[in-house]
């Protein structure tokens, strides 16, 4: 029995075969970015116990707890610090002082179930002493604005920063509606900068919810020799929206050596008659492989992230239904291994060998 296999002993009431289930608990399953510190922040919800969901159903929060994410068969997963775009600059940079501290609590008070991990060797250890690697995580660069040498200021357990969010910032324009009421769409002179600092740093830049004109001046100047993500999204060429990547900026991703993690949020995923289930999800990550190769898509779901999934990725059991409908496709046990964790796998080792 692997030390996976002795981690993951643990039942949910799965929708997802008995095969799918054993291969779960064999491969690598690595989610790109969760929100489950977001409920705990709210209302004190506690992610060490185990939940029956959210005070909504499926929608929005308690969607994850480490109970589940065990069940599940999830190893490890970008945990993130979700920042509060309406806060002063210098009180986003104490509040985000504050909310590490907060998750150090977590992790110390998990009685060695929960690890911070800084590169793949960190997380081998983790794994290999069956435990939940944590790797740490902003969404929203504008957390740091205010930081005394901007994202140099950052710790180095800092795996990844989501350079814009759902607002405009210092930085540059976001992706969503709120674009419009900034002229400029682009990286802004301290934009640039900061993809600089992260790069320095070998901070993951994540290029979720930037507007395409960031996008592409993020990447001219980002290094070459160290690859840039983006952790939870869909794909245009499936459902045209303007959170989801188009085809141009999937491949330039790829051509990159990184990887593009496919989110669970249905608004995102689901085009006209597409059934409310598993098959949205794949679907993206179908079209990601028919670009640029099954090298590149991962599983990003940002759950407890104030999303709605579809009934049966709702909780800890998402991994394991979307690894059944995989192998319902006829994909390969390497395909799956790829997606599920060993695509970013491979880029984590290119960003801190």
């Amino acid at each position: 029995m692997t030390k996976k296999s002795q981690r993951s002993s643990a039942q949910l009431n799965l929708d997802a075969s008995t095969t799918a289930l054993t291969l779960c608990r064999e491969i690598e399953i690595i989610d790109l970015h969760i929100d489950t510190f977001i409920p705990h922040r709210l209302w004190g919800y506690n992610p060490l116990i185990s939940h029956n969901g959210g005070p909504f159903g499926r929608h929005f929060f308690g969607h994850l707890d480490l109970p589940r994410m065990t069940a599940g068969g999830l190893n490890a997963a970008m945990w993130s610090i979700t920042t509060n775009p309406f806060r002063k600059a210098k009180a986003r940079w104490t509040t985000f002082e504050k909310n590490l501290n907060r998750l150090k609590e977590i992790v110390n008070k998990s009685d060695g179930q929960l690890q911070f991990v800084r590169n793949p060797l960190e997380y081998r250890d983790a794994i290999d002493n069956s435990r939940h690697a944590v790797l740490l995580s902003i969404q929203g660069g504008n957390a740091f604005e205010a930081a005394p040498d901007g994202a140099l200021s950052l710790p180095n357990l800092m795996t990844r920063v989501t350079l814009i969010h759902l607002t405009n910032a210092r930085f540059g324009a976001t992706s969503s509606p709120d674009h419009l009421w900034r002229s400029q769409k682009g990286l802004s002179k301290t934009g640039f900068e900061c993809v600089e600092q992260l790069n320095h740093k070998r901070i993951f830049v994540d290029l979720a919810h930037i507007h395409p004109r960031g996008f592409w001046d993020a990447l001219a100047i980002h290094r070459n020799d160290i690859p840039p993500i983006v952790t939870h999204t869909g794909v245009s060429g499936v459902r045209k929206h303007w959170r989801n990547l188009d085809d141009s900026q999937i491949k330039a991703i790829a051509e990159r050596g990184g990887v593009i993690g496919v989110i669970f949020a249905a608004n995102f995923l689901r085009r006209r008659d597409m059934p409310n289930n598993a098959e949205m999800v794949i679907e993206h990550i179908e079209h990601i492989i028919k670009i640029a190769g099954e090298d590149v898509p991962a599983i990003g779901s940002d759950l407890d992230g104030a999303i709605s999934p579809p009934p049966d990725l709702a909780n800890g059991s998402a991994y394991a239904r979307i690894v059944d409908v995989m192998l319902q496709k006829g994909w390969s046990e390497d395909r799956i291994k790829k997606i599920c964790g060993d695509n970013f796998l491979r880029s984590w080792k290119c960003l801190r060998p």
